[in-house]
């Protein structure tokens, strides 16, 4: 199985140009204010990288500035949280937040485990 990249949709980029040409008019007006295109950069970057990789050897959770991967041999399940938010439970007792998940993504996550994780839907 090659590994499932599970993010935000590229579409989410979007808003995020239109961001920057509306942040640029102010950025032009004094030199300090070129710092506030940092915010749409920042933004961008985390649409791209943020989300889950799943892969034969384990999950992968990657956040804005780092990753952390647990093989399947310590996933315990998954837990759905109160606003709908997913975390992977460990053998340990912790748990993770899957970023970019939702309950709705449930089915796809089960489909992209290979059986790993059952869909209970």
């Amino acid at each position: 199985m090659a590994t499932a990249r599970l993010r935000t949709s590229r579409v989410a980029l979007l808003p995020v140009l239109f961001l920057a040409i509306c942040v640029l008019p102010l950025a032009a007006a004094a030199p300090w204010a070129a710092l506030l295109l940092l915010v749409p950069a920042l933004i961008a970057v985390w649409v791209l990288r943020v989300g889950v990789d799943v892969a034969d050897d384990g999950v992968t959770v990657r956040s804005l500035a780092a990753a952390r991967h647990v093989p399947w041999r310590e996933v315990a399940g998954i837990r759905v949280a109160e606003r709908g938010d997913l975390r992977l439970v460990t053998t340990r007792g912790t748990e993770l937040r899957l970023p970019v998940l939702r309950t709705r993504d449930l089915p796809r996550l089960a489909a992209v485990s290979g059986g790993r994780i059952p869909d209970v839907g």
